[in-house]
C-alpha cells in the first residue's frame, strides 16, 4: 500500500508547517466516508481532505477539490461543526509509526470553556475511519463509520465507548529501539513458526509503517534478489537491512523527502507514490512533486483519470476488436475464392472440349475421355451430370466460367476494401492503446460514429481541428517533431500543419502514428531523421520490437485517397531507416 507509515510521516510535518495556528471555518462531508475541512491561517486559506474510503482511504491539503456538498448535511457533519468547527488545530501528529494521524483542536463548549478533541483519521483500508474522541476522558463522541459489535467483536467504534488504538502489531517501530539484535529476534521467531518468507515480505512484517515498496526499495539498494528465502539471509543481511532502514528514517527526520509518482507508460498505469525516492523503478517514467499533498492529489486524480480512460476504451477496444476479426476472416475467406476464380479458363476449357465431343457422350453417362487438343491432345476424363443433357453439361461448365470470371473482378475490389476497412480498424486500436485523456477518447468515439461503427442518434458535428494535444518533441539540433496520436490528429497534422518541405515519417507496413519533422527551412541532420523515426516506432504497433522500418519522405510526396478512411494515406519517393523503439530511446528526446 502506497499511504505507508513513511508518506504518514512526511504529510504529518507538512500538515504541522502549514495547519498549526489555523482556523476550522467550515466542515463539509461531500461523500458518505470524506470530510472536506476550510482552515485559514494568518497568510493562507487551505482545504483539507479527510478520506475513510475501504478503496481509496487519504488524507491531504487539496487545490483541487471541487465536489459539490449535499444540500443537507450527514449526521457526523454537523457533529464536527458542533465540536470542532471554529476552533484552532494545534498539532498533527502521527500515532507511533502506524497509518493513523491524530489532529487535535482547541474549541469552545456550550459554556464557554475551552476544550481540547482529538480527530483521528485510521488509514487501513476497508477498516478505515475518522473518528471524534474527546481529549478529557478519551470518549468517542462519534465517527464516520460506525462499528457496533455484530461488525467486530475486536474493537467497536461507538458514541460513549472509550477510544482505544487499533490492535498493536508485534513490529518493530523504526523510531525507537531498532536494532540488529530486534531484527534477529523476528527472524529466528519467524523461522520457529514455520513461516517461509522471502526477504522482502520479511522486512515489512518486521518493521511498523513499512510497506511492500519500501521493502522492495530496500532490497533493490542492498542488491538482494526480492525472493531470497528467510533461510538464506546471512548477519551481514541483517545489518544492512537495519543500516538501510535507518538511514530512511534519518531523511524522514531531517524532512530531506523527494514525493515522487511512478508511471507505467507501456500499461498506461499509475503505479506508486512515496515521500522518499523509489530507486527500484528506475525503467519507469517518475515524476517529482514538490510537495506530499501535491503527490498524493496527483496520484489519485492520474489514477482515476487512467482508470476511466481505461474503463470507456476497453468498451470500444472489445467492440472494434471483433469487427477487426470478422474483416479479418472475410479476406481470407475472399482470397480463397480469388485463388479459385482464377480457375476459371479451366471450366471455359473443359465447356468447349464437351460441345467439340458432344457426339461421344449418351444421355446418364457420369465421364468422358477426350483428347485435349490445348494439351498435344492427351487423353482427359471430364466429369458429367447423369441427370442432364450433353449440351447441358457443357452449359454448366460455361456458366461456371462466367461466374468464376465475375467473381473475380468483384473480389479484387471487396478485398481491397476490406483490407482498407481492416487497416483503418487496426489503426484506430492502436490510436485507444495511446489515448491518455478523455478528449482524445471523445474525439474517437466521434470518429467511430461518423464511420457507422458506433451506433447514435445524433451525428457528431464535424471539426477538422482536433481538440486534443498532439505531442511535441524537440530534437538535439533543436527541430520540432510533431506525433499524432489518433487518426483525427494525424489527418490534422499531414494534411494542414505540415509544409511541403517537412519531413513525414511512418512505420513500414505496421500501424502507427503519423509523425512529422519541422524543418523550418534548415538542413536536416541525421540525427534528427533517427530521433524522429523512433518516436514513429515507439508510437506504433511495433513499439516492442527491434530493428523496426520506418519510412519517410518529404510531406509533398503524402497524399490521401479521396474517399478514403481517416488517417490513410499513400506516399512515394520514400527512404527507409531501421531503428529501436525502446523506452531509453524514446526518453532521450525532449518532450516540449
Amino acid at each position: 500500500m502506497a499511504f505507508d507509515g513513511v508518506v504518514i510521516n512526511s504529510l504529518v510535518r507538512e500538515l504541522n508547517d502549514n495547519l498549526v495556528g489555523g482556523k476550522i471555518e467550515k466542515v463539509h462531508q461531500p461523500e458518505k466516508d470524506e470530510l472536506s475541512i476550510k482552515i485559514k491561517t494568518r497568510g493562507n486559506s487551505y482545504k483539507l481532505i479527510l478520506s475513510a474510503s475501504a478503496s481509496t482511504p487519504m488524507v491531504y491539503i487539496s487545490k483541487n477539490h471541487d465536489k459539490l456538498n449535499p444540500k443537507k448535511a450527514p449526521m457526523f457533519c454537523m457533529t464536527l461543526r458542533k465540536h470542532i468547527q471554529g476552533g484552532i488545530i494545534t498539532e498533527v501528529s502521527q500515532v507511533g509509526f502506524e497509518r493513523i494521524i491524530r489532529v487535535s483542536v482547541e474549541s469552545y463548549d456550550e459554556l464557554r470553556e475551552k476544550t481540547t478533541k482529538y480527530l483521528y483519521v485510521e488509514i487501513m483500508g476497508k477498516h478505515s475511519n475518522i473518528i471524534l474522541v474527546n481529549q478529557s476522558d478519551s470518549k468517542i463522541i462519534d465517527s464516520i463509520k460506525r462499528v457496533p459489535l455484530s461488525v467486530s467483536r475486536v474493537r467497536q467504534i461507538l458514541p460513549g465507548n472509550e477510544y482505544d488504538f487499533p490492535p498493536a502489531q508485534s513490529k518493530l517501530n523504526p523510531l525507537e529501539d531498532f536494532d540488529v539484535d530486534n531484527l534477529k529476534e523476528i527472524k529466528e521467531r519467524f523461522l520457529d513458526e514455520g513461516r517461509k518468507l522471502d526477504v522482502s515480505k520479511f522486512i515489512y512484517m518486521s518493521v511498523l509503517g513499512f510497506s511492500p515498496v519500501i521493502a522492495n526499495k530496500i532490497c533493490f539498494e542492498l542488491g538482494l534478489d526480492y525472493d531470497m528465502k528467510l533461510d538464506d539471509v546471512a548477519d551481514e543481511n541483517i545489518g544492512d537491512i537495519v543500516a538501510k532502514v535507518k538511514q530512511i528514517i534519518g531523511c524522514l527526520l531531517d524532512n530531506d523527502i523527494s514525493p515522487n509518482i511512478i508511471i507505467d507508460r507501456n500499461r498506461d498505469k499509475v503505479v506508486e507514490f512515496s515521500s522518499i525516492k523509489l530507486s527500484q523503478y528506475d525503467n519507469m517514467e517518475i515524476n517529482n512533486i514538490d510537495t506530499v499533498s501535491e503527490m498524493i492529489e496527483e496520484y489519485y486524480y492520474l489514477k482515476d483519470k487512467m482508470e476511466r480512460i481505461s474503463q470507456r476504451a476497453s468498451n470500444m477496444k472489445k467492440s472494434l476488436s471483433l469487427k477487426y476479426e470478422r474483416v479479418a476472416k472475410k479476406i481470407i475467406k475472399q482470397k480463397k475464392e480469388l485463388e479459385d476464380s482464377l480457375r476459371a479458363d479451366d471450366f471455359k476449357k473443359l465447356g468447349e472440349l464437351v460441345t467439340s465431343y458432344i457426339y461421344k457422350i449418351n444421355q446418364g453417362d457420369d465421364v468422358v475421355e477426350v483428347e485435349d487438343f490445348y494439351n498435344n491432345n492427351e487423353l482427359l476424363k471430364i466429369k458429367l451430370d447423369p441427370t442432364i443433357s450433353p449440351s447441358e453439361n457443357a452449359q454448366r461448365y460455361f456458366k461456371k466460367y462466367n461466374k468464376l470470371k465475375t467473381a473475380f473482378e468483384e473480389l479484387t475490389v471487396l478485398i481491397e476494401e476490406n483490407e482498407q476497412e481492416r487497416d483503418y480498424l487496426e489503426n484506430t486500436l492502436l490510436s485507444l492503446e495511446n489515448c491518455d485523456s478523455l478528449e482524445e477518447l471523445k474525439e474517437i468515439r466521434e470518429e467511430l460514429m461518423r464511420e457507422g461503427y458506433v451506433r447514435t442518434f445524433k451525428m457528431p458535428k464535424k471539426n477538422i481541428k482536433p481538440t486534443s494535444e498532439m505531442l511535441k518533441f524537440r530534437t538535439d539540433s533543436g527541430k520540432l517533431i510533431l506525433v499524432g496520436k489518433n487518426n483525427k490528429q494525424n489527418d490534422y497534422l499531414t494534411l494542414r500543419l505540415a509544409d511541403n518541405d517537412d519531413l513525414w515519417f511512418h512505420t513500414k507496413d505496421i500501424p502507427g502514428s503519423h509523425v512529422v519533422l519541422k524543418r523550418a527551412g534548415q538542413m536536416v541532420e541525421d540525427e534528427d531523421i533517427v530521433q524522429a523515426a523512433i518516436l514513429a516506432s515507439y508510437y506504433s504497433k511495433a513499439r516492442m520490437s527491434q530493428n523496426v522500418p520506418v519510412d519517410y519522405t518529404r510531406k509533398k510526396n503524402v497524399k490521401k485517397p479521396s474517399g478514403s478512411k481517416p488517417g490513410l494515406v499513400i506516399y512515394e519517393k520514400n527512404k527507409t531507416i531501421y531503428v529501436t523503439p525502446s523506452d531509453e530511446n524514446k526518453a532521450k528526446i525532449n518532450k516540449v
